[in-house]
């Protein structure tokens, strides 16, 4: 659960914020799955827009608040746009509970696409045990046919993390894909997912490596399941669960920018039949029939062009359609529910003699 200390019951947005937040907390309940102390795995991805920026002014209290209940219900999230500034994500964990929640994170990637971003894993520590291994992945270089070496990095670095729930052992991966140009099959981006997933493959199959499950999640920019971005992946040896193909997540739900993919040969026959979902909080939340609402909150920009020229009724309703995605965002969270109580697998194993098939 988060904490709502400092909701000001004194104030209508802290009211309002309150009667939100119990439709927000009966809808979750309803649609994911309860968190389980030692048989279940509730993993997520949110890409939170840019996390925390002052483009549109920054996020309110009571967007913080609807952020870190949604958050909350999930043991563990993978948030991409993390900016360099902490102080969001530092004011996210304080709702959760900064004694019991704790997050890891990469430093900000450099460079005009790199936008400053960081990667973060969000996990509440009374379950999720982070395993040691972390680190921002590097690609092996190759050459041209001249011999000149070329790094091949990703736009922003994706961040690979071992963690341990129960049974449970696996590597991490998050990624926030290169979007490039507006197209469904941007060559960079194809590129990017092909190098990357082919690399993360070839790492998990090693003798020696962390964990024999890796999970790679993130915002890939997928447009459609039918794309070759997406193939990129399963044609790398991922599995791409159907249930999870099939969820748009961007707050238009035109697009299946995010995914969740599987290299873990203990899991098949969970893949088949694991619960997955999409949580569209846009259904309850900074609605667009509440834009009269927040009027207040959105500042002279909302009346006001930068040049001082007035907006009119569609300018107003553009820019409260664009400023709710800087206070939530415009991606949905995507989340999978896993089993992760394997005891009664292992007793069956020992109870064979070895080398003797499953009974």
């Amino acid at each position: 659960m988060a904490f709502y200390y400092t909701i000001d019951n004194e104030t209508e947005s802290g009211r309002r914020t309150a009667r939100n937040l119990l439709a927000l907390k009966r809808r979750l309940a309803e649609e994911i799955p309860r968190r389980t102390v030692t048989d279940t795995l509730l993993l997520a991805t949110w890409n939170i827009r840019e996390f925390d920026s002052a483009k549109y002014g920054t996020r309110t209290n009571e967007a913080f608040h609807y952020i870190a209940e949604i958050v909350s219900h999930f043991d563990l999230v993978a948030i991409q746009e993390v900016r360099d500034d902490l102080t969001a994500l530092k004011q996210l964990r304080y709702l959760l509970g900064d004694e019991t929640w704790d997050y890891v994170l990469t430093d900000v990637t450099e460079g005009t696409r790199g936008n400053r971003e960081r990667m973060a894993f969000l996990y509440d520590a009374k379950k999720v045990q982070f395993g040691g291994l972390a680190g921002e992945v590097v690609l092996p270089e190759t050459r041209t046919p001249g011999g000149i070496v070329i790094p091949r990095q990703l736009a922003r670095s994706p961040f690979l993390v071992g963690f341990q729930v129960g049974w449970f052992k696996f590597m991490l991966c998050t990624v926030h894909i290169l979007y490039g140009t507006a197209t469904a099959e941007d060559p960079e981006r194809i590129e990017e997912i092909k190098a990357l997933s082919g690399f993360l493959v070839k790492r998990a199959k090693d003798r020696h490596a962390w964990a024999k499950n890796l999970i790679l999640l993130g915002d890939f920019n997928i447009f459609r399941p039918t794309d070759v971005t997406l193939r990129a992946i399963s044609d790398a040896g991922f599995v791409v669960p159907e249930q999870i193909q099939q969820l748009p997540s961007n707050a238009a739900r035109n697009k299946h920018y995010d995914q969740i993919a599987f290299w873990a040969p203990h899991l098949e026959r969970q893949l088949a039949t694991l619960d997955a979902g999409v949580f569209d909080f846009y259904e309850l939340l900074l609605r667009g029939e509440d834009q009269e609402t927040y009027v207040e909150a959105m500042g002279e920009a909302y009346t006001k062009k930068s040049d001082g020229a007035p907006r009119d009724e569609a300018g107003k309703k553009r820019y409260y359609r664009d400023w709710r995605t800087y206070q939530l965002s415009d991606h949905l969270p995507m989340w999978v529910e896993l089993k992760i109580d394997f005891g009664v697998e292992y007793l069956e194993g020992k109870s064979r003699p070895p080398g003797s098939p499953p009974g």
